[in-house]
Parts: C-alpha cells; sequence; structure tokens
C-alpha cells in the first residue's frame, strides 16, 4: 500500500489525475468512455474520410464532432440517431454485406473487429455522446468509494475489486523509504536516512520522513530534471558545432522555483514572459530562459527567415505541450488531424514568439545577446568580506617601518665599468673547417667595398640565393645578452626584397 499524506499534494502543487471513477475495462455492464474506448476506433478506422481535414473527406460527413455526425442529410438520414443503432447511417453501413455500402470500404484495407463493433454499438444504445479532447474537459470531482485507509486508497482499492485483482502486499519500511527517496530526490537513501526513519515509531512517521525529503534540497533538483526535459533544456546549441551555450542561470532558477515552493501561475508566467512584467527582477528576466532552449544555428549558408521561422515554430510547439497537454506541432503545416487545433489557431499562438529578440544565427558562441549578467550566490556578502580583508591589508601596511632614505638605482654609479667589446665570428672567408653550400650560382669575394677586413663576399641571383654551412666549423657560442650583427652593403640598382641571416 502506498501512502501519501495530503501535505505532499497541496505544498507542492501537484496535480494528481487519476481515472478510478470507472473500470480501465470496458465490459458490457460498465459506461463507456468515449475518448478512451470510441474516439480511438473512429480515429483510426473513419476520420481519414470523415475527419477534419476537408480536403480527404469523403460525402461531406464529419464523425469528429457530434454536429457533423447527428446532422441529417439528404433523405433525412443522419449518420448517428442517439439510442437507435438500427436508424443511424453509421451502424448499418458497418453491419452492411454491400461492398459498395459497407464500411469501412474493402479498397481502405482497414476493417473493425468484432469488439470494435461490440462497443460502437453499446456507444449508440447508450446515446452516442462525444466527449472533448480530454485536455479541454473540466475535473468532476468523483464520489469516494467506501473502503479503509486514504481516499487514494479507496479509490485503487474500489478498481481492483470490480476487476477481481488483489491488492501487493503493504511494503516494508525499508522499500517504501527506498521508493519515496527516489521519487523525491533522485536517490537512493542514505544508511543513516534508514536508520532515523526505522527508529521512529511514532504515529506521523511516514509525513515526517516524505517531509524531509522535501526540505531537502536535492528535491528541487529532481523535480527539475523532469521539467527541464519537457522544456528541451541543454547545455549546447544542439546541432550543427553543438558547441558550448551558458545555460545553467535558468536551470538554477527551476531548481530554486521548485525548493521555494513558487506558486504554480508565477511559474508559468515568469518562464513565458517575465521580461514583460512591470520592472521585472533579475530572477524573472532568467525564468524566460524556457524560451532560449530551442535548438539554434550558426552554420554557415544558413537562411535567417527559415531559422526565425523555425524557432518560433519551436517554442509555441513546447508551449503548448508543456501548459497545454497538446501535441501542437503538426498544425504548423495543416489544421490538427486529432487535437483540436486549427493551422489558424497554430499561427495565432506562433506570432507571439515570432517577437523574440535573439537572432537567427547563434554565432555557435557561448553567450548568444540578448543575455543579463546574474551575481553569484551571496554576491554582496562575498564583496563585503573581500573589501574587509582588502581594508585589514591596507592598515597593516600603514604600520610597517617607514624608510627614512631612498635611492634610486638608476642613479647608483658604480665602480665598475662595463666596456663593449667585439669577437668576429667571420671575415674575409667562411670559418675555418666549415663545408659551404650554395644555392644557385655560387658567391664570390671581391675587394671592394669593405667595412672590415679585405674581403667582401658577393651574392646575387634571380630567386632566392643563399650561401649555408651546416658542419665542419667550430660552434658559435653568444653569451646571454650579446647581439649577432653583420654589415651589408646593397647594390641600389639591384636591391633585394630581403635579406636574412640565421
Amino acid at each position: 500500500m502506498f501512502l501519501l499524506s495530503s501535505r505532499v499534494i497541496y505544498r507542492r502543487g501537484f496535480c494528481v489525475f487519476l481515472m478510478l471513477g470507472s473500470s480501465f475495462f470496458a465490459t458490457g455492464s460498465e459506461v463507456l468512455n468515449f475518448n478512451r474506448d470510441i474516439r480511438p476506433i473512429l480515429s483510426d478506422k473513419c476520420f481519414t474520410c470523415h475527419g477534419i481535414d476537408e480536403d480527404s473527406r469523403e460525402a461531406k460527413l464529419r464523425l469528429d464532432t457530434p454536429e457533423g455526425a447527428f446532422r441529417k442529410k439528404r433523405r433525412g438520414k443522419a449518420a448517428l440517431v442517439a439510442g437507435k443503432p438500427d436508424e443511424s447511417e453509421l451502424w448499418l453501413r458497418i453491419i452492411s454485406d454491400d461492398e459498395d455500402k459497407m464500411m469501412p470500404p474493402p479498397d481502405s484495407r482497414k476493417t473493425l473487429s468484432n469488439e470494435d463493433k461490440r462497443l460502437i454499438k453499446r456507444w449508440i444504445e447508450g446515446g452516442a455522446s462525444y466527449q472533448r479532447h480530454w485536455a479541454f474537459e473540466s475535473p468532476v470531482m468523483p464520489i469516494i468509494p467506501q473502503g479503509q485507509g486514504s481516499e487514494i486508497d479507496r479509490f485503487v482499492g474500489s478498481v481492483l475489486k470490480k476487476n477481481n485483482l488483489q491488492p501487493s502486499p503493504e511494503a516494508n519500511r525499508e522499500v517504501l523509504i527506498r521508493r519515496v527517496s527516489f521519487a523525491l530526490s533522485g536517490l537512493p537513501p542514505t544508511i543513516q536516512e534508514v536508520d532515523r526513519f526505522l527508529s521512529d515509531q511514532t504515529d506521523g512517521a511516514y509525513e515526517r520522513m516524505v517531509n524531509r525529503y522535501l526540505d531537502s534540497a536535492r528535491y528541487g533538483e529532481e523535480m527539475a530534471r523532469h521539467w527541464l526535459d519537457a522544456a528541451r533544456y541543454g547545455d549546447t546549441h544542439g546541432m550543427h558545432l553543438d558547441n558550448e551555450r551558458q545555460m545553467w542561470a535558468y536551470r538554477d532558477w527551476v531548481i530554486k522555483s521548485f525548493n521555494d515552493n513558487l506558486p504554480y501561475d508565477d511559474f508559468t508566467v515568469e518562464q513565458l514572459a517575465g521580461d514583460l512584467l512591470p520592472n521585472p527582477k533579475v530572477d524573472q528576466l532568467v525564468a524566460t530562459g524556457f524560451n532560449r532552449c530551442n535548438v539554434t544555428s550558426g552554420e554557415g549558408g544558413s537562411i535567417k527567415e527559415e531559422l526565425i521561422f523555425r524557432y518560433a515554430v519551436d517554442r509555441a510547439s513546447t508551449t503548448a505541450q508543456v501548459w497545454l497537454g497538446l501535441t501542437a506541432q503538426c498544425a504548423a503545416c495543416h489544421d490538427h488531424k486529432y487535437d483540436p487545433i486549427s493551422q489558424k489557431e497554430f499561427y495565432s499562438l506562433y506570432a507571439f514568439f515570432n517577437s523574440n529578440a535573439d537572432p537567427a544565427m547563434d554565432g555557435n558562441s557561448l553567450l548568444t545577446a540578448p543575455v543579463i549578467k546574474v551575481k553569484a550566490e551571496n554576491y554582496e556578502a562575498k564583496i563585503a568580506e573581500f573589501n574587509k580583508l582588502s581594508n585589514g591589508v591596507v592598515q597593516s601596511m600603514k604600520k610597517l617601518p617607514v624608510w627614512n632614505s631612498y635611492q634610486d638605482p638608476a642613479g647608483n654609479k658604480s665602480s665598475v665599468r662595463i666596456e663593449d667589446t667585439e669577437a668576429i665570428w667571420f671575415e674575409d672567408e667562411f670559418p675555418n673547417g666549415a663545408k659551404v653550400g650554395s644555392s644557385g650560382h655560387p658567391s664570390t669575394l671581391v675587394d671592394q667595398p669593405v667595412f672590415s677586413g679585405q674581403k667582401a663576399l658577393k651574392r646575387g641571383g634571380k630567386e632566392m640565393a643563399q650561401d649555408y654551412y651546416e658542419s665542419g666549423a667550430a660552434p658559435l657560442t653568444v653569451p646571454s645578452g650579446s647581439r649577432v650583427f653583420l654589415h651589408v652593403y646593397l647594390d641600389p640598382k639591384d636591391t633585394p626584397e630581403e635579406v636574412m641571416i640565421q
């Protein structure tokens, strides 16, 4: 048996929908549920030709709405007559042996099973009542069944009894805390948590154990994990180079919202339009990160208008799916085949999200404008602590001994005199023993012009020309702080593009 305290449901604002008013199976003695028992049959076998799509609709007949199904056609016949299968053209076509009349037609390759036919007949006999899409049906408070245990236990017990099922044995305490821990923190319980629960034998021990998990920071992390999946959260752009993008501030806002028990209406408004609130706070601006979680691109050659369109479609579709429970994206291309959304309605919602300020191209950057700077946790306290430490250092420095005299080292005239000396590396010829090589014609030694020595090395060429040696000569050692220099005369009539020594 699973017990859930009422405090858990109220405090955290979760809505728990349990279809416990009738059996999960449509037996002969139970009232049929249109959305559960009949709509799937009609959707699979009939709506292709008699549904929302005008282009594929046959005989101008709609079976997806009561207005279309009960409307009398020529000769006063209607597809459905409440309580009268034998006067309902739909039922007469279903049981017909005439291939020109039977439904579904043979060439559709769709057939109704005997169970399908039985359910449809029972539905018509019971009044052929329709239900709107479940997301638009107002929840009705059911009558609480008689029995033992909590209200939820009594609903579960009632369904089990109708289906001749026995409840599972009551879980022991070790199993119970393990289930609660995984459900509320996403982690197994620690040994200390198990021991504490097992040692508490007083009334309300279970509720206190649940509340401890609700008060833990891990609770917000576990709840946020599921929400962020629905919000399509990711720390990368999602395609092309899939570079990192900085979205953690929105993630942390979601976690904090669950831990702070933020009212659900505020949780909704701030994510969809927090920036449109009067004088929005930083947290409310961060909350709009919900609208920035979609896949973005910076791929070269992309058409910007196409990307802007794609982003708005994604945001409209995600909003409908998360808050309305509808798969709205189908209506981006056509009226929805199942959910009650027309293409016009979809683009009315799309228009709101088509005004976002972010650019088409994300630049594959960590932060794509518009952005807001978020101060780290305890930012003000940390700044105050830093200033306190800084002031303390300044005061300590003021207490240091003061130098009575100070002399700039640059003005100190040392008695040691440093003289420059030159060491000739090569003059008149290459170093002794060097194995000389050349590219192109070899260089020549000429008498003039000469800066030092007796000869000058003359080098010319149409392309790159060089003289070099790789071995044979004693190695050249250049002391630290010294300079290597070379005297060069350039021929003004044949000036080279560059002269290099290496």
